[in-house]
């Protein structure tokens, strides 16, 4: 194997598809023999205020480009957020309003960077409504020319609401086109995104030919599944971890997922060698628990720092693995001395409704004083010194009457 194919093997870790590797490689030859740094490009829409663990899989692989010495071309997407991007949605999006785009788009670097390299030798952060706010409707007709409405429903996303009779908004048919011209504008040489992203990415390769550049090498990257274990990881779900949560919630929430996620997790979200990986994944020589601290160590470690990490996996084997209650024990006051279970749950703020309460206590994800709760109708007795309240391993209270 050549030292190129290897670089390449190293940078193009845990990807799913690359259009293509040959075009990646010639171009990544070319900047090295003319001393010019691709253009990496990755744009994020501001819909929510929050970037969370999903989100730096391609991140991730952006550091990779920049520590090989590329330029990262991030573009905060504040005019394409007012459209939102339809991918994998079955109804079209509420449009946001120029304040709440705003408040988001805040938010979004600072997250961000405790990814990328912030050096602005490294890092060009454009926002979209640079160019986008100044096509005029003529521009806009050009641009929709290029594009065929049979090729638009070739799209699953559109396909399937299509065929299930849902409605689809004429301006959701202008979001690809708005994300294939960013690329033209800012004359990128690789686009990054997820595989729901793919569609909308090889658009902007057919833009960059018409408008007589080279097009863009486009590599995506699988979707994280969340902490359930089957659904990506979203806010909305309710199954991530934000980049901003504390150590010992990062900690905490990566010791609840499912043994299955590790590798994938380990590959996605962590750096560790994919021989020390192979070697964790293997009960016979690495024990799950071991192997959940080691990938709950990496992840916090890269948020928070080294020590950060050793004193949350410290914490949670205090707390959880010797049976022991956190120094930090939240105590919660409520009016009643008896009340449901369900309700008990509902008003210290560990499940959102009933439903929600019923099946966490039916997959036995609940205890009282250490002892595991059965029925969510049953009324729970709150005495002098109060009650241990614990739902999942990661959520714990002492509950007392006012």
């Amino acid at each position: 194997m050549s030292e190129l194919n290897a670089s390449l093997d190293r940078l193009l870790r845990g990807t799913a598809a690359v259009y293509t590797r040959e075009e990646l490689s010639r171009k990544l030859a070319s900047a090295a023999r003319a001393g010019r740094p691709l253009r990496i490009k990755l744009g994020l829409d501001p819909s929510s205020p929050d970037i969370h663990l999903g989100h730096t899989v391609v991140l991730g692989l952006m550091r990779r480009f920049q520590d090989l010495g590329h330029t990262a071309v991030l573009i905060i997407g504040d005019y394409t957020a007012r459209i939102g991007d339809p991918s994998g949605k079955t109804k079209t999006r509420p449009m946001l309003t120029d304040e709440e785009i705003e408040a988001n788009a805040r938010t979004y670097l600072d997250q961000a960077t405790r990814v990328l390299d912030a050096d602005p030798k490294r890092l060009e952060v454009r926002r979209n409504s640079e160019w986008l706010s100044k096509l005029t409707f003529a521009d806009t007709l050009r641009l929709a020319s290029q594009m065929t409405v049979a090729r638009m429903l070739e799209r699953d996303t559109f396909e399937k609401r299509y065929k299930a009779g849902q409605p689809i908004a004429l301006h959701e048919f202008l979001y690809p086109l708005m994300q294939g011209w960013d690329s033209v504008c800012i004359q990128a040489d690789v686009e990054l995104g997820g595989t729901d992203q793919t569609f909308n990415n090889l658009v902007g390769r057919d833009f960059q030919t018409a408008a007589g550049q080279e097009p863009q090498v486009v590599i995506t990257m699988p979707i994280l599944r969340g902490l359930d274990g089957h659904e990506k990881m979203s806010k909305s779900l309710g199954n991530y971890i934000g980049v901003s949560e504390s150590a010992d919630e990062m900690f905490g929430k990566t010791m609840s997922i499912p043994d299955a996620l590790m590798h994938e997790w380990f590959t996605l979200c962590t750096t560790i060698d994919p021989q020390e990986i192979t070697v964790l994944g293997d009960a016979s020589r690495t024990h799950p628990r071991e192997a959940k601290d080691r990938l709950a160590r990496a992840i916090v470690e890269r948020f928070h720092g080294a020590a950060a990490a050793q004193a949350a996996s410290k914490e949670f084997a205090s707390r959880f693995s010797a049976g022991n209650l956190p120094a930090d024990l939240q105590t919660v006051t409520v009016m009643s001395s008896e009340m449901s279970l369900v309700d008990l749950m509902r008003e210290v703020g560990f499940a959102s409704s009933g439903n929600e309460a019923r099946r966490l206590v039916a997959q036995g994800a609940v205890s009282i004083d250490e002892n595991k709760a059965s029925e969510a109708t049953a009324p729970v007795r709150i005495g002098g010194d109060g009650i241990i309240l614990r739902v999942g391993k990661r959520r714990i209270c002492r509950v007392v009457v006012k």
